[in-house]
């Protein structure tokens, strides 16, 4: 089966993890995640590496990702190397080809041992030092925009932290749908609106976005309000129409 692959030159010692990732795959059973994609958890040479194998399931999408743009693999190692500190240490990423089209591929990482992820301090209102997270994330988060990088996916799922001598850092994943350009202001604060947050929770990580970021914080609270319930109300009218239950 052909194959191409890229290997970053940090980590060469796991060349041989990732031109054998179908067998390495296939035989671990330590998956963390699997839906559309499924990502598991394999240790070689004493690390744990965090594999994500993207399935393409019909002729349409092969054809597409073979000639018209680059795979989800492909654009999750590119970005990571792109992006640096920001998200957990890429490893490589490959693709494999059937009948002269993509079959599938898989982005390999190195495993951040992280502790929570931004999810648990927004549901849970008696959350450990909730106040310092969310600020620390705004941090975190102007930075990346500083950076002129906009997570397009931008979920609680997708943020990952952990504590560190009395501080927190943070890391994003699932990095495929991802912009590098000036952002404007409401670019900015629309991103957040993937957290669905509550908006005393969205107010506290806001107000210090704004400070650090030298906006107007009455405009920028607003705005990101205003963004936030946008977005809820536009994905709970798509819940009603299937007959799902909405969540405030």
């Amino acid at each position: 089966m052909k194959y191409i692959y890229e290997i970053n030159d940090k980590q060469k010692a796991f060349k041989n993890l990732l031109l054998d990732i179908q067998s390495y795959f296939s035989n671990n059973t330590n998956t963390i995640h699997k839906a559309r994609n499924e990502l598991k958890i394999i240790n070689f040479n004493h690390t744990d590496t965090i594999v994500k194998s993207f399935k393409v399931p019909n002729i349409f999408r092969r054809i597409y990702y073979t000639y018209f743009r680059d795979s989800k693999a492909k654009k999750s190692y590119n970005y990571s190397v792109k992006i640096g500190k920001f998200t957990p240490e890429p490893i490589g990423y490959i693709e494999f080809f059937e009948d002269n089209f993509l079959a599938d591929s898989y982005f390999i990482a190195k495993k951040f041992d992280y502790d929570f992820t931004i999810r648990e301090p927004l549901l849970d209102d008696a959350f450990e030092d909730k106040e310092t997270v969310f600020k620390e994330f705004a941090k975190f988060t102007h930075a990346l925009h500083e950076k002129q990088i906009l997570h397009k996916d931008y979920s609680p799922g997708n943020i990952l932290i952990k504590k560190e001598n009395g501080s927190y850092m943070f890391k994003i994943v699932d990095i495929n749908r991802m912009e590098f350009r000036e952002l404007s202001m409401d670019d900015r604060l629309k991103n957040f609106s993937m957290l669905w947050a509550k908006d005393r929770d969205l107010e506290i990580i806001i107000k210090e976005y704004a400070k650090i970021a030298g906006l107007h914080e009455e405009d920028a609270i607003k705005r990101a309000l205003y963004f936030s319930q946008k977005l809820k109300d536009f994905k709970n009218m798509k819940k009603r129409l299937k007959g799902k239950p909405v969540v405030d």
